[in-house]
């Protein structure tokens, strides 16, 4: 079974910082473009940041810019997602999807989410 789980998640103050990590199971992330998303409560799904397979190329939504960072480790199948400045804006599900094109189109799997809630 094709399976994605995220990790990570929690209750943070604003401006503290979180890792979120997302590992696969079943299959290998070496093939494919990873995407983070992010659902808060009455909004829209949202991406927030995307790296390639190589982990050579990486974007991020202008909402977080400068204060994510993507990146991956093939060799433990496994992305992560730093966190830090966070703002109660960044309240939200996380979730990540294995995408066939970069930088995430025709989404092949996807996690369940981990819960970020960023409060004082």
């Amino acid at each position: 079974q094709l399976q994605l789980v995220e990790s990570g998640g929690g209750l943070v103050q604003p401006g503290g910082s979180l890792r979120l990590s997302c590992a696969a199971s079943g299959f290998t992330l070496d093939y494919y473009n990873i995407g983070w998303f992010r659902q808060a409560p009455g909004k829209e799904r949202e991406g927030v940041s995307y790296i390639s397979s190589s982990g050579g190329s990486t974007t991020y939504a202008d909402s977080v810019k400068g204060r994510f960072t993507i990146s991956r480790d093939n060799a433990k199948n496994t992305v992560y997602l730093q966190m830090n400045s966070l703002k109660p804006e960044d309240t939200a599900v996380y979730y990540c999807a294995a995408c066939q094109y970069y930088p995430c189109t025709n989404l092949k799997v996807w996690g369940q989410g981990t819960l970020v809630t960023v409060s004082s």
